[in-house]
């Protein structure tokens, strides 16, 4: 069963869904449909192409066609999108374009295109520029003029948020979380009051902790953590996150890594001045005026540097 892991971001691709063989992409045999595509080589200009999250038979027909005539492909991994295209049946020149080579490779792929050729730009999974450098390559395509094309299709981040069941008329994917805990618990304060459905990838190890960070910072809001979608095993866990941070506490990093979906903040009344002031005493008992100011004005609403000004008074009238 041929599989395909994202460095990067975890997900895999698998061949197949089941022990019966069967045809398309997933058993490697030839498809049908587009052999009665066209088959002419396509004008010069870079091509976004998008590729499966997890099951192989997400490839859309058009961007088999894509990676079958460009020029080149520019990958995250090379060994990871071989597989693909060997699953598709397709030979295919392929080059390394990743965080570590962008700023040498990047001038290469450009005089490539300048002179004329085609150059598919995959990622190991799902929709590239979504947590990857390839935006700095299209940016660079536009200013010296070379055509950009994109070629929809999987996306993590939108597979899960149609999974959620929560709001999905305004969401901010906000990639991922710092890995160190004091910078993630910035970064949710931040967001804490957009009006918006929030959007996170995650690792497996760092989920528990980074679901305790968001409750804390967030508040009690109904959230999903999906991992393994479009597969076999394909799981959405719904709940408060204070709840589905106590389950990954317990049931240990799951398998993969996963994207979060956060309900946006409930429109609830301003808090009364003497609410925040017995808040933030709380609050300042177990933590500096900073991160407690971060704390209440996550959980209130209320502009920050207000609520660190009344947290510095609060503070100065404790000094002896």
């Amino acid at each position: 069963m041929a599989r395909r892991r994202n460095a990067t971001r975890g997900h895999t691709i698998r061949s197949s869904t089941g022990s019966k063989p069967s045809s398309g992409p997933d058993s490697g045999a030839s498809l049908k449909p587009s052999e009665d595509a066209p088959k002419s080589k396509p004008a010069g200009g870079l091509c976004i192409v998008a590729t499966p999250i997890g099951n192989a038979r997400e490839i859309t027909l058009r961007a088999i066609d894509a990676l079958k005539s460009v020029d080149l492909v520019a990958c995250e991994d090379t060994r990871v999108t071989a597989k693909l295209l060997a699953i598709l049946g397709i030979r295919a020149k392929a080059i390394a374009y990743h965080d570590h080579n962008a700023e040498r490779v990047r001038p290469l792929l450009i005089e490539r295109l300048k002179h004329g050729e085609s150059v598919a730009l995959v990622s190991d999974a799902g929709t590239p520029l979504v947590s990857d450098p390839g935006y700095k390559l299209v940016r660079a395509a536009l200013e010296d003029g070379v055509p950009v094309t994109a070629l929809p299709g999987p996306s993590a981040v939108l597979t899960a948020l149609v999974l959620s069941g929560l709001p999905t008329d305004r969401f901010l994917f906000a990639g991922f979380p710092p890995a160190k805990a004091e910078a993630r618990r910035r970064l949710f304060a931040e967001v804490a009051n957009v009006p918006a459905t929030l959007v996170f990838m995650e690792s497996a190890q760092r989920l528990a902790a980074a679901l305790a960070d968001m409750a804390a910072a967030l508040g009690s809001r109904d959230a999903a953590v999906a991992r393994e979608m479009t597969k076999m095993f394909e799981e959405v866990r719904r709940g408060p996150l204070s709840g589905l941070a106590a389950h990954y506490a317990q049931a240990g990093p799951p398998k993969g890594e996963v994207t979060i979906v956060i309900a946006p903040p409930s429109a609830a009344a301003a808090p009364s001045a003497d609410d925040v002031e017995r808040r933030l005493a709380s609050a300042l008992a177990t933590a500096s005026v900073r991160d407690a100011a971060d704390q209440v004005a996550a959980e209130t609403g209320l502009k920050r540097r207000d609520v660190y000004a009344r947290a510095l008074r609060i503070a100065g009238r404790r000094r002896p």
